[in-house]
């Protein structure tokens, strides 16, 4: 079931009295439960691509279409109610609130929109995510006396606590050892297979684009290449 589509889009910012072309015309689409890597060295679009998908920014043509809904005939309130229910993101930074504690910043997500858990059903949600990401004995700590791979497996279960059927992770191990960075990638892969969740990757890390069952490639705002992962040799 394909959940989301790209249309011949295409990003133009200005520079200056100049304007810069960061992608120039991407179609693919993505299907539910796939786990995909959008790779390409540095400045070929990937992030832009991301912000798209997750409703951040908006294309400069072409269109973006999510659960069906091409993003650009939506309001501002349907977009942020899109955004609460259907994506969550994962940031390279963490970007963690730093004076609440790990349970806080979970459940963070949740306060920002209607919630129909019951305050129970809510603190069991959450207690369940802490023990999926092995931070059951953490829930008190504040993210400054978390590690980095600590403070990336909070970031993973509050992308998580909404049920998003997206996740969206920029760069996710950029800030982490290469084993801390391993052990991320089997937590959101195993997550995948478990719950469904769509995983969609911007990244230059080999390890996600070998596990990865799609792999989008892109240079200079254009995809090269586009394979399942049933195709790829690794």
């Amino acid at each position: 079931m394909i959940i989301i589509e790209l249309d011949n889009v295409k990003k133009t910012y200005p520079l200056g009295t100049t304007r810069v072309q960061a992608i120039k015309g991407v179609t693919f689409s993505i299907e539910e439960g796939d786990f995909i890597s959008i790779a390409g060295p540095s400045g070929s679009g990937k992030t832009t691509i991301l912000n798209m998908i997750g409703c951040i920014d908006t294309p400069t043509e072409g269109k973006v279409i999510i659960n069906g809904q091409e993003t650009g005939n939506l309001s501002d309130r349907a977009i942020t109610m899109l955004r609460h229910r259907f994506i969550g993101f994962i940031f390279q930074s963490f970007n963690l609130i730093p004076v609440l504690n790990v349970y806080e910043n979970i459940e963070f997500p949740l306060l920002l929109g209607k919630c129909d858990l019951s305050r129970k059903e809510k603190s069991d949600w959450i207690y369940y995510l802490m023990q999926e990401v092995g931070l059951s004995d953490w829930a008190r700590h504040r993210p400054n006396e978390l590690s980095g791979g600590q403070r990336q497996r909070v970031a993973i279960a509050r992308a998580l606590v909404t049920k998003p059927r997206v996740v969206l992770a920029d760069e996710p191990t950029a800030n982490l050892d290469s084993v801390t960075g391993n052990a991320i990638i089997n937590l959101m892969k195993s997550i995948n297979r478990e719950q469904r969740t769509t995983f969609i990757f911007s990244t230059h890390d080999p390890v996600i684009v070998e596990i990865a069952d799609h792999i989008i490639k892109l240079h200079d705002g254009l995809v090269t290449e586009q394979v399942r992962r049933k195709e790829v040799v690794v």
